[in-house]
């Protein structure tokens, strides 16, 4: 379990996050919702150690991750960004290889073992069939499952995506949170940032609505997401429908509905 306790963190005289408390469950996906520059990626960034200087606490196992190096951190949490942009034309099975650099100690190159890792990780987010082929030449679906495969090859049970699916096509936002299901049957805890309401409900386990830094609203996606929701946290006014099953919400923008 990670634990975000009394989180705050300012650039400068600005505070960007106030006060954030939150815990996160083994086999749970919890999203976290807001605008542009509501906090999200810092508040990802603080978790991480990324950036200094933060008030309160973050615990992974009951552990201050403040107190870990970053070997002993990757063994606990990855870090899946919202694209990956290598210098150099690496295969696939290149790029998931470097998750288990944690793993190996000195200056030892990865080998047959950790090339087993990954071939599994591969396997395990449905692309080993490109294990050959150039990272720089797959579709943008494709390498977020690459990165996400080589954050599982870390070792690592929890993952932090910031937004993950932002610059994909309907089909693979789709294909890459039924991945992320699958993980989380495995027992894997996720937390990922979103702009897409509608993922966030059909996903999640849990949904936490950050602004102005603050949290605002949280909870099982059932009982907060709401048009009053959507409305609070975007600044439009919207209608919801809900399937027959309640397996998804839809939100349609109201005529004028510009605040």
């Amino acid at each position: 379990m990670i634990s975000v306790k009394n989180l705050s963190f300012s650039y400068g005289n600005r505070e960007v996050l106030h006060d954030i408390t939150f815990d996160a469950k083994q086999g749970e996906m919890l999203c976290v919702l807001g605008h542009n520059g509501a906090g999200k990626s810092t508040l990802f960034k603080c978790m991480l150690g990324l950036l200094r200087g933060y008030g309160g606490t973050v615990t992974i196992d009951g552990k201050d991750m403040a107190g870990m190096n970053p070997a002993e951190k990757a063994t606990h949490v990855a870090y899946i960004p919202q694209a990956a942009n290598p210098a150099f034309s690496y295969s696939v099975i290149d790029m998931v290889l470097m998750g288990t650099n944690p793993r190996l100690s000195g200056r030892v190159s990865p080998g047959a073992a950790e090339r087993e890792i990954a071939l599994d990780t591969l396997e395990k987010t449905g692309i080993e069939s490109l294990a050959n082929r150039s990272y720089s030449m797959i579709s943008g679906g494709e390498q977020q499952l690459v990165i996400i495969a080589r954050a599982l090859a870390q070792g690592a049970e929890t993952l932090i995506l910031d937004e993950p699916t932002s610059s994909l096509d309907y089909g693979n936002q789709m294909r890459v949170q039924k991945i992320l299901r699958k993980l989380i049957e495995e027992g894997y805890t996720i937390i990922q940032s979103s702009h897409n309401p509608e993922q966030a409900y059909t996903f999640s386990d849990r949904i936490i609505c950050i602004k102005e830094g603050r949290i605002f609203r949280e909870g099982a996606p059932v009982d907060i997401m709401d048009e009053r929701l959507i409305e609070d946290l975007y600044g439009i006014e919207v209608e919801m429908m809900t399937s027959s099953d309640k397996r998804a919400r839809f939100f349609a923008l109201k005529e004028d509905g510009q605040k």
